[in-house]
């Protein structure tokens, strides 16, 4: 039953749910996910109204605010739940992991003559996904399997699977244990699965861009002190030049 795995999903993922009992009556994820269920239920049945009024009382009571038309998958997790917005056209796959405020949001707002209506307007997080609280994710984009955004990061763009973003924009994580240089950027854009580093959702790790001014800051104090050394040698000609 699918009550029952999310309520297994959620002893899994989080270490202070000690018992189902715990989370029935203490997560508001389980709650909102419950209502959101039944509301999506009504919502394709054309009960649009009493789906949205239902949505916003759980939202009064959860401090989630999900649109009853979204599509979620199974074993959708929200970890303390709080200020989590996810809007009409997001679209959302199994084993799907989001922290406190986050946003799901759109990009391009109706018009007056209404032409945005009805059209993919929010993200859509493929499976084993993983949100950093406060991680914005805007527009019709795509989050690929495995991918990790990194919190606080507001994603703009299609994030390749397997991939760790963060940053505002965000962008890719460059490895420290590797050398950024200046093709750092294009390394950046084309990350692969195999450019992991630790994640942690609470704890939003170094820029990218940081690491390449850092290391384009090094080569030039190295530029400089090879410069100094030729000026000086060009100032003292060797004795070996004297006259006789």
């Amino acid at each position: 039953m699918l009550i029952v795995r999310e309520i297994r999903n959620i002893i899994a993922h989080d270490p202070a749910a000690r018992h189902a009992l715990e989370v029935i009556f203490f997560y508001p994820s389980f709650h909102a996910m419950l209502c959101y269920r039944f509301c999506h239920v009504l919502w394709n049945f054309r009960l649009r109204f009493l789906a949205r009024w239902l949505m916003q009382f759980c939202r009064f009571f959860t401090g989630i605010e999900i649109h009853p038309a979204a599509k979620i998958g199974e074993n959708f997790f929200i970890d303390h739940a709080m200020a989590v917005v996810i809007g009409e056209t997001a679209e959302i796959g199994n084993n799907v992991t989001l922290y406190h405020s986050v946003t799901l949001g759109g990009v391009s707002p109706a018009d007056a003559s209404g032409k945005q209506r009805g059209k993919k307007r929010h993200p859509s997080l493929c499976d084993n996904v993983i949100v950093g609280c406060g991680a914005h994710i805007l527009g019709p984009i795509t989050i690929g399997e495995n991918a990790r955004i990194g919190a606080n990061a507001v994603v703009l763009q299609d994030v390749p699977r397997g991939v760790t973003v963060v940053g505002i924009p965000a962008r890719p994580i460059v490895p420290p244990s590797k050398p950024v240089t200046a093709c750092a950027a294009e390394a950046m854009v084309n990350a692969q699965p195999s450019s992991f580093v630790p994640f942690a959702v609470y704890d939003c790790a170094d820029d990218p861009v940081l690491h390449m001014i850092s290391s384009l800051q090094e080569r030039v104090l190295q530029l400089e002190k090879q410069l100094e050394h030729q000026d000086s040698a060009s100032d003292h000609p060797s004795a070996g030049h004297d006259s006789t």
